[in-house]
């Protein structure tokens, strides 16, 4: 069975402690899934280049930036949970960070649930395949422990949001009506494709994961409702939510 995979007792042949750069360049790096974002911050902060994931799909250019008296990395996240968990393996070794901040849209299960309004992560389900080779299939939702933190934060800062369950998925185009209805009775309230696995590679790891997502598309609806999916609406919101992230790395 394939969830059998699980195996921490025999080493891995390939390590990402091949790409350890022996430097403490940063401490928190953010995740960003938008090149958008990403060149605006280059526009905004005296961020400078530290190095690149690389692959045959080209270089991933990671960057650091001061902010409030610590340095900050961030980098745009290629999509999709094994990509992403690739990213940010290697992203620890060359940046020495422990810390990591994701943020990025979602769809979501509940209509009554705004577009646009942050939502933080209490449980990712495990309906990809990454998280499976980090830890043990003993059960099918993973917890995010920095849930009640983020969610602290938001508070602090007057941001309104929702805590809930998030349905982490490979597949984009198989999300199905009898799938979504069966999630959304287990308490899920959003869609994306990365954060169990991330929480997985982190809790492995020994790191810290710090997800939060944005309201963008609705599932919950008689037929898909795109609302503010791929529009400027949700270029804005992403563009703003970059400073939320920066508040948050602020505070580690």
């Amino acid at each position: 069975m394939i969830h059998k995979t699980f195996d921490n007792r025999t080493p891995a042949i390939i390590s990402p402690e091949n790409y350890r750069s022996g430097k403490k360049l940063a401490d928190t790096c953010i995740l960003t899934f938008s090149c958008e974002v990403r060149d605006n911050a280059l526009e905004q902060f005296p961020a400078q280049k530290a190095g690149a994931l690389n692959s045959v799909n080209g270089p991933v250019p990671i960057y650091v930036m001061p902010y409030k008296g610590r340095n900050v990395a961030f980098f745009m996240c290629p999509i999709t949970a094994p990509v992403a968990a690739m990213s940010l393996e290697e992203a620890s070794q060359l940046l020495g960070a422990t810390n990591f901040i994701m943020f990025g849209s979602c769809g979501v299960l509940d209509s009554d649930i705004a577009q646009g309004k942050l939502i933080v992560p209490t449980h990712a389900y495990r309906d990809e395949g990454v998280s499976y080779h980090y830890r043990p299939a003993d059960t099918s939702y993973i917890p995010i422990p920095t849930s009640d933190f983020i969610a602290q934060t938001f508070e602090e800062m007057g941001l309104p949001h929702v805590q809930g369950r998030t349905w982490t998925t490979d597949a984009f185009y198989r999300e199905t009506r009898g799938n979504m209805e069966a999630r959304r009775a287990e308490g899920c309230i959003a869609v994306e494709m990365e954060c169990a696995a991330l929480q997985a590679v982190c809790d492995f790891r020994g790191y810290k994961y710090y997800p939060f997502l944005i309201s963008s598309d609705l599932l919950d609806s008689p037929q898909w409702d795109r609302r503010i999916l791929g529009n400027d609406d949700e270029r804005t919101h992403q563009l703003k939510t970059f400073y939320v992230a920066l508040e948050l790395a602020a505070k580690l």
